[in-house]
């Protein structure tokens, strides 16, 4: 028998045992941001850049050409690194998620594998670095698992987010740089490209990807402050340059 709450004078329908663990979902996230606030962040002694796009923005590319700049004009020391991946416990779980033949994975495993590798990745190598004072720049982050797992794979946004900032203990990157580009163009770049390693989600339909494409965009309409609209579908140097142009408010 399902139980119902009586609110004012509605009915709340929800089990109660589900109302019950949405309130512990808002109260624990209410308590992650609180203590992130009330503590300063971490990342206040150095700099957290993180690289989003859907599949086939060539944002690595333009990472890779962006990092003479980047070394020479910061104090300190420049450290990239990747999602899932990074450090050890991390890049195995990458290799679980990414496998083209794990094609019966659930959308929920999806998700909490990419979570717990993304706590993993945090503490034993981004943090480190940030408390050194040093520029991380972390191709994806905390944004993809909204556009890939909330968006394109219909997962509930708000437990994503509460996800997120559990795992994070509510951080997040200074400044997020958003590659985009249509989905056709991207995956037909994909198919191009002779060294890019092929994995489980680039085999997913065009309607997936132009799924995760608005999810990203969603975003950045929702935090502009954060995330900053890159239109990778430029000539490449223009690419870099417009990328470029956002981070040395930063530096």
């Amino acid at each position: 028998m399902v139980r119902s709450i009586q609110i004012e004078k509605g009915v709340f329908k929800k089990p109660l045992f589900s109302f019950v663990l949405d309130c512990s979902f808002k109260l624990k996230f209410d308590k992650i941001e609180g203590e992130k606030i009330k503590k300063g962040s971490i990342m206040s002694k150095g700099l957290l850049i993180s690289i989003e796009g859907p599949d086939g923005a060539g944002k690595t590319t333009v990472l890779e050409a962006l990092l003479p700049r980047l070394r020479e004009a910061y104090p300190a020391k420049v450290v990239t690194t990747r999602e899932p991946g990074g450090v050890a416990i991390a890049e195995q779980i990458r290799e679980v998620i990414l496998d083209v033949d794990n094609t019966a994975m659930d959308a929920k495993t999806e998700l909490l594998l990419y979570i717990a590798a993304r706590r993993q990745h945090l503490v034993e190598k981004v943090l480190p670095e940030l408390e050194k004072g040093n520029m991380v720049i972390m191709d994806r982050f905390i944004d993809s698992s909204v556009a890939y797992q909330g968006t394109g794979r219909g997962l509930d946004q708000d437990e994503i987010a509460w996800l997120n900032a559990y795992a994070t203990d509510g951080y997040k990157p200074d400044v997020t740089l958003l590659f985009d580009v249509d989905s056709e163009t991207g995956l037909a770049r994909i198919a191009a490209s002779g060294e890019r390693e092929v994995n489980r989600l680039d085999l997913e339909k065009l309607d997936l990807h132009q799924r995760v494409r608005q999810g990203y965009l969603d975003l950045a309409q929702a935090e502009p402050e954060r995330i900053k609209l890159i239109d990778a579908s430029q000539a490449f140097e223009d690419v870099v340059e417009q990328a470029w142009e956002v981070i040395k408010g930063y530096l």
